[in-house]
């Protein structure tokens, strides 16, 4: 049987982008990538905005691409990691299309979630797609499924606790920098939903 790997394309993608924009530091090529376009008039920069990037400049690519962005080493290797050890399981089991489905809706949604919640358009990371793989493992492996994906319950535990930390502001004061806690929560939310439908509308 022929294991899909597009997992690893992931990863290579994250890690090609985040040296190319130098961690967020090279802003000339990140601006490319952002949830929003900058524009400028003359010398003065004007406002982002959803109407002037994805109504008039089209530029709907911007609805992914923040999700392979990285600020820090720590925030790519750790998100690397969970794609890894999500992806490959999910790809194993479920299929190549399953996992790019979960990985782009949720990705996209937990973005979206991000940006309509905070205002902020410089944000990016694997881990709004994380936490949607994250919930829609949690989901399937319920009830009769318990290690479809062999994921321990200390990972999900871990895991949560995580997201509930973001909140406290903790994880910023141990130097992970600011965390995109809903695109976290948003992610989770819509692999829990993709979870659901999968498992009880399409019975798995």
């Amino acid at each position: 049987m022929q294991v899909n790997k597009s997992y690893i394309l992931i990863i290579f993608v994250s890690v090609v982008l985040t040296f190319l924009i130098n961690f967020g530091l090279n802003y000339s090529f990140l601006e490319h990538f952002l949830f929003l376009k900058t524009t400028s008039s003359g010398n003065e920069m004007l406002l982002p905005s959803i109407e002037t990037t994805y109504l008039v400049a089209n530029e709907w690519w911007r609805l992914i691409t923040p999700t392979f962005l990285h600020f820090s080493i720590t925030h790519l290797v750790f998100n690397c990691l969970w794609i890894y050890i999500l992806g490959s399981r999910i790809e194993l089991i479920d299929g190549r299309l399953i996992f790019l489905f979960i990985f782009f809706v949720t990705g996209i949604i937990s973005n979206v979630g991000e940006f309509m919640w905070s205002g902020a358009y410089l944000f990016g990371g694997l881990s709004g797609a994380v936490y949607g793989l994250l919930g829609y493992c949690f989901i399937i492996e319920l009830d009769n499924n318990q290690g479809r994906y062999g994921l321990p319950e200390a990972l999900y535990l871990f895991m949560f606790i995580w997201l509930l930390l973001g909140y406290t502001g903790i994880l910023k004061f141990f130097g992970f920098g600011n965390v995109a806690n809903t695109a976290h929560l948003v992610g989770m939310i819509a692999g829990f939903i993709i979870g659901f439908i999968s498992k009880y509308i399409f019975i798995r």
